[in-house]
């Protein structure tokens, strides 16, 4: 499955079991003077259920701002902690931004200084003031996300959970949260005319030194199995339980206490007339496609509706001659165009 859409609001859905796609009207389409173009596809692996989800909404905040996300869910409730993230996660992150803002207002109102600041991490180009805020928004979206799931009485998320990585744009400004390893990729023109492929986010695994360093303080154990030595994972300190491949994540309570974290890694990027597209997908794309892979396929797709459907079946066949042995995981990717 996947769609383009040409104008989009909060108020009505277009969606199917695993996208969700928020249009302003039934009669949107490409041919309707549309300024953007994006597309969503997923595709179900030889594991189970699909537990991958993704969004795309626009009008976000602003007119003309969007907000794009893909979600990959993990263990036994995995595909309902990705719907669920999927379904929440904006409207949190709305939330928290208009209440910074007004309280931003009433700060300079009464004569105050802004010198606010959010705990996390940040890794951006030089960036504007109003990134601090959604920074903020977001740390704090996350952490209400994770609290909501946390507190869901009939769904057990003790060893199940999601990632997320999404992006908000707000004309030329950028925003890009990431929990976990989904990856977001942005094709760029070098200035000698070079398409490129600029890496957004970190995959925030165990194998990262300053991930495995904050599990261990907290007496989490990473390691990885003899059946696969190249896939670090994180363990209980008395037990081999659950084996978490990934160092954050929504969900996941048992290993909550134990160093693995909601908190994203927030970056800000501002979008140049080089800057082409950008590609948000789901570990399964890129356990079997590099960067470079992912932006030259989107480029050379003819259709940039279907670019994300090109992206999705090119990693499906890789897996099959990458991991033979191995069945092809849920594989997920959103396309955004300037």
């Amino acid at each position: 499955m996947g769609i383009c859409f040409s104008s989009a609001s909060l108020e009505k859905q277009v969606r199917d079991e695993n996208s969700v796609f928020v249009l302003e009207d039934d009669d949107s389409c490409p041919e309707r003077g549309m300024r953007r173009l994006a597309c969503l596809y997923s595709q179900q692996g030889k594991k189970g259920l699909n537990q991958d989800a993704a969004i795309l909404c626009k009008d976000y905040g602003v007119e003309d701002g969007v907000f794009c996300g893909v979600f990959d869910g993990h263990g036994r409730s995995g595909h309902i902690v990705s719907r669920m993230v999927r379904d929440n996660l904006p409207a949190l992150l709305l939330s928290q931004h208009n209440a910074l803002l007004l309280d931003d207002e009433d700060h300079r109102s009464a004569g105050g200084d802004d010198t606010s600041s959010a705990d996390g991490e940040e890794f951006s180009d030089v960036s504007p003031d109003m990134f601090d805020e959604w920074k903020e928004a977001c740390i704090k979206a996350f952490r209400d996300m994770d609290n909501e799931l946390e507190e869901q009485l009939h769904l057990d998320c003790s060893c199940s959970g999601s990632t997320a990585v999404s992006v908000i744009q707000q004309g030329r400004d950028m925003i890009i949260a990431n929990l976990g390893d989904s990856r977001a990729v942005l094709g760029t023109v070098s200035v000698d005319g070079r398409l490129e492929a600029v890496q957004l986010t970190i995959d925030l695994k165990p194998n990262v030194p300053q991930e495995a360093e904050r599990i261990k303080k907290n007496n989490g154990r990473v390691f990885a199995r003899k059946d696969e030595p190249h896939v670090q994972r994180v363990w209980l300190p008395d037990v081999d339980f659950p084996g978490l491949a990934m160092a954050r994540a929504f969900g996941d309570f048992e290993l909550k206490n134990y160093g693995v974290i909601s908190i994203p890694q927030v970056a800000y990027h501002r979008l140049s007339d080089r800057d082409r597209f950008v590609v948000l997908a789901t570990d399964g794309v890129w356990d079997v496609l590099d960067n470079e892979m992912v932006v030259s396929i989107v480029s050379s797709t003819g259709k940039k509706e279907e670019a994300s459907k090109a992206v999705v079946e090119a990693a499906v066949r890789a897996w099959r001659f990458t991991f033979p042995s191995s069945k092809v995981d849920d594989c997920s990717a959103a396309c955004l165009f300037f």
